[in-house]
């Protein structure tokens, strides 16, 4: 009897020694995935129903010896539910380790300057990995175009919290060291001026030029007469416009239409971005009041309007030999007291350089 027993402890033995062997072997041994691949492990989830899962994508080979491994190493007891990539060929030690770590897929989410927040909330909503809908954009302004980083699971909501936190850091930040006699009430009122900047060129080295020009109509009184503020009247930031601004869309009564109404309109008309609210607080000294596109990408400046209309006829006859795209002929006004300057299209952004003639206006 004792030989027997003592048969059966040693065969008992061998099998375990001959089983841990194979653990071990199968531990650092490639596993079959032949290319990179991504998991959801659901919280909740236990040992061996991740085990079942690893085996069915083709992640281990053998998901009773991945248990063993991971029992052994006692890795099994981190687990982290989440989306993991699991690279090609990864070894049942790699995955036990990735699993451990937490390291889980993430997410990359861009916001562009210059949306709308209808447009962010869009965007947001059509985010894959992310969950509960918006329903209500938040106002126009508080948002950072960014790009931000989530992970599955991750609330909407919480990345538009983030959003609105990140600029209302970087607003915070930058009214501190803004330029002295500023024509701004508070912040909101410059990050209006900002979401109009920021709609009328994407140049770094335009921001703070635009921004004085417009700075300078505010001080004299001038309207500012941006067509990016009528774009936003007729849509209100619910969507881009589908066609061009026509001559007739300028006289859309809104408290948007800064050219019919002086001053900043109410709210900004989007988001802008880090570079277009540091032009607005910082500016550039400029005795300029116009400029129009020049059909490349960049604007022509000028400080009276017969400078500026001289720029117009110029641009026009260098685009009429090939040199770039067609300046408009300025459009006619129903309004005596304006002169209408010209209409360029930059881009994307269609933008009437529509500039009163001061001496004319008395303004």
């Amino acid at each position: 009897m004792r030989a027997r027993a003592l048969l059966v402890l040693l065969l008992f033995i061998a099998g375990l020694a001959g089983f841990g062997y194979r653990v071990a072997t199968d531990w650092k041994t490639p596993g079959p995935l032949v290319e990179t691949k991504t998991i959801v492990l659901p919280r909740g989830a236990g040992t061996l129903e991740i085990a079942r899962r690893l085996g069915d994508e083709g992640v281990v080979a053998h998901p009773w010896l991945f248990v063993a491994g991971a029992a052994g190493t006692l890795s099994i007891l981190s687990f982290k539910a989440g989306e993991y990539e699991i690279p090609a060929g990864s070894t049942p030690a790699a995955v036990a380790a990735l699993l451990e770590s937490g390291k889980v897929v993430q997410h990359r989410l861009t916001i562009p300057e210059g949306l709308t927040s209808a447009e962010i909330v869009a965007i947001l909503n059509a985010a894959p990995a992310l969950e509960g809908a918006i329903t209500r954009p938040p106002a126009e302004g508080t948002l950072l175009p960014e790009t931000y980083f989530y992970v599955l699971g991750d609330s909407r909501q919480s990345i538009l919290d983030r959003m609105r936190s990140a600029q209302a850091k970087v607003v915070d930040e930058l009214w501190v060291h803004r330029a002295k006699d500023l024509p701004f009430q508070d912040p909101e009122e410059a990050l209006t001026l900002a979401s109009i900047v920021e709609k009328e060129t994407g140049r770094d080295d335009e921001r703070a030029h635009v921004a004085g020009v417009f700075l300078n109509r505010l001080h004299l009184g001038m309207p500012l007469q941006a067509d990016p503020t009528v774009i936003y009247a007729i849509t209100k930031g619910a969507k881009p416009l589908d066609r061009p601004l026509g001559h007739d869309d300028l006289s859309v009564e809104s408290p948007y239409n800064t050219y019919l109404v002086k001053g900043l309109p109410p709210t900004p008309i989007a988001n802008p971005g880090v570079a277009s609210i540091k032009a607005t607080l910082q500016p550039q000294p400029t005795k300029d009041l116009y400029f129009v596109a020049d059909g490349t990408g960049k604007h022509v400046f000028a400080q009276t309007l017969a400078e500026h209309n001289q720029h117009v006829t110029e641009l026009r006859r260098l685009q009429g030999q090939g040199g770039g795209k067609p300046v408009p002929t300025p459009m006619p006004t129903t309004r005596a007291s304006f002169r209408w300057s010209a209409c360029r299209r930059n881009g994307s952004r269609l933008s009437p350089r529509h500039w009163p003639d001061k001496a004319k206006t008395g303004i």
